[in-house]
């Protein structure tokens, strides 16, 4: 693995309509929940706990824990659906993405776009592609 991802071919490998699905993360007595949308598809850690165990007592967001970086593995694997992209990048989007979210808005939830995963996986894929000075 070279460490360097292709995002825009991984884009352009799924469908439109999965560009665009939304999570949303927000706390149910306590717990952390996030839900795939369209259908409120519960996303748990399993898949992503097969090939990291950060957390495997759940998922956490709004900073750089464990917690954040299972979720982060985990919606970037379920997001790409492939674990070379996913394991590559997590680390980063978990620092730039996950460790932000907050549940303190408008009905204490977080809302990720798959256009905004695209994003991110864009600049990171680009930041590690260019030559250090």
């Amino acid at each position: 693995m070279s460490g360097t991802i292709d995002s825009q071919s991984v884009e352009q490998t799924r469908p439109r309509s999965d560009r665009d699905v939304v999570y949303v993360g927000y706390r149910q007595r306590g717990r952390a929940i996030v839900e795939k949308q369209p259908g409120q598809e519960q996303l748990t850690p399993n898949r992503s706990l097969e090939l990291a165990s950060h957390s495997p007592s759940g998922f956490e967001w709004g900073y750089g824990g464990s917690g954040p970086a299972q979720l982060a593995l985990a919606l970037l694997l379920d997001y790409s659906d492939d674990e070379e992209v996913a394991l590559a990048q997590y680390t980063e989007f978990k620092n730039q993405v996950v460790s932000q979210l907050d549940c303190t808005g408008p009905g204490g939830r977080w809302r990720l776009t798959g256009s905004d995963i695209d994003a991110v996986l864009r600049e990171t894929s680009d930041e590690a592609a260019a030559p250090s000075i």
